[in-house]
């Protein structure tokens, strides 16, 4: 169900926030440098700096963080604005929390580390409508494998695909979108293909009518 939303209903916003990967986290941090490192070698090109994306929405005078954190050490679910889990590295590990990520959707949330952003805040738009789209269409994002490629994108669907997806797919501009300099955002490009392949589809639908 979409948020009620109160206050002037005529201001809006979008912000994107470049986290550092495994900022707070020591282990994420280091596996995170690690799985560059292999991969920059792979790719023959210099080591960047990887970065995590989240969302902070203003419609009226409300405010919504939207993210894609781990299950575990979040507390309760109603108080985050929790909208849908999913399983993280395979299905059979999800059955466990410690291998579940959640999506939320926090009305007055926070973003955890947002202290340690860069190059952060950035206004994506300042529509209500396109605010208010990326608002309902949270709840819809499929609940993909977190660190795998189940789309066949060449990119391991996990928080940046979130917040891809739902720029894209709520008509925001993700062209001139890009991380802070020297770093890179894996599984951005999953989010924006699997984007364009529903509008694709439902464009044809509408068109077969």
């Amino acid at each position: 169900m979409p948020p009620v939303v109160t206050g002037r209903p005529d201001a809006a916003s979008v912000m994107l926030y470049w986290l550092p990967l495994g900022s707070g986290g020591h282990s994420v941090r280091w596996n995170g440098r690690i799985f560059e490192a292999i991969v920059a070698r792979h790719e023959h090109r210099a080591v960047r700096d990887l970065y995590h994306a989240a969302l902070e929405v203003h419609l009226g005078a409300d405010r919504f963080v939207i993210e894609m954190t781990p299950v575990w050490g979040g507390g309760e679910a109603a108080d985050r604005g929790v909208v849908c889990e999913g399983p993280v590295g395979s299905r059979w590990l999800g059955r466990s929390a410690f291998f579940r990520y959640e999506v939320r959707r926090w009305r007055n949330g926070v973003i955890p580390d947002v202290g340690e952003a860069v190059a952060s805040p950035q206004r994506v738009s300042h529509d209500l409508a396109h605010a208010q789209q990326l608002l309902d269409l949270v709840p819809q994002v499929p609940a993909l494998t977190w660190g795998r490629d189940e789309l066949h994108t060449g990119e391991m669907w996990n928080s940046n695909s979130l917040i891809a997806w739902l720029l894209a797919r709520s008509d925001h501009q993700v062209d001139s979108i890009n991380p802070p300099a020297h770093g890179r955002a894996p599984g951005w490009r999953a989010g924006l293909l699997l984007a364009t392949k529903q509008a694709a589809a439902a464009t044809g639908s509408q068109t077969a009518r």
